[in-house]
């Protein structure tokens, strides 16, 4: 599976950086892929170092103005011309999608994805990985949308809240095996 995870490239305290190396652990033993912005800092270093020293393949989607951070040693890079195009390219890569914590990129990112599925231009699943109650506010913010009727589908058909990375990596595997076929994704509708 292609693991799309979108994250922050801050070097950031033990509290987020241990999540991380669990679930690039995990992504890494599972035999799966990591797509992500291809920066070597940060806890973004921190996941593609975890995936790659547990044995699962790098796919890095970098940009432009950003060349200068970008992992050495990839299974596959990509550079696209600005931010727009990367997060294309790699929600285009992604089998799943995990956002964890992050800033304003993170959040973008967060919502292009969760946007696609409110209108059913993709049914990939999408954890939000809520490490440390980091998303809390964001979770109820959220809910109330879908309270006061501002998501046409329910939540829960949106994204997945998990608080660890084994419940996400859990979500993640479960939601692949659930759909029909060989537990593979089925085609996104056609673009429009």
């Amino acid at each position: 599976m292609n693991i799309c995870v979108f994250l922050s490239a801050a070097d950031l305290a033990e509290t987020y950086t241990r999540p991380a190396r669990e679930l690039a652990e995990l992504i890494g033993r599972g035999g799966h892929t990591l797509v992500w912005g291809g920066s070597d800092v940060g806890l973004m270093k921190v996941m593609a170092d975890g995936v790659q020293g547990s044995g699962g393949r790098l796919m890095g989607v970098s940009v432009d103005f950003l060349v200068g951070k970008a992992r050495k040693g990839v299974d596959d890079m990509v550079v696209a011309r600005d931010l727009g195009e990367r997060k294309k390219l790699l929600l285009e890569k992604a089998d799943a999608v995990v956002i964890m914590v992050g800033g304003t990129g993170t959040l973008d990112e967060a919502t292009e994805i969760l946007e696609l599925k409110k209108h059913g231009r993709t049914d990939k699943p999408v954890v939000l990985l809520n490490t440390a109650g980091f998303y809390d506010g964001l979770k109820t913010q959220f809910r109330r949308m879908e309270d006061e009727g501002f998501l046409p589908r329910p939540l829960s058909e949106l994204m997945f809240f998990a608080e660890e990375p084994v419940g996400a990596m859990a979500y993640l595997e479960e939601s692949i095996n659930a759909l029909p076929g060989t537990g593979r994704l089925r085609p996104e509708s056609a673009a429009g």
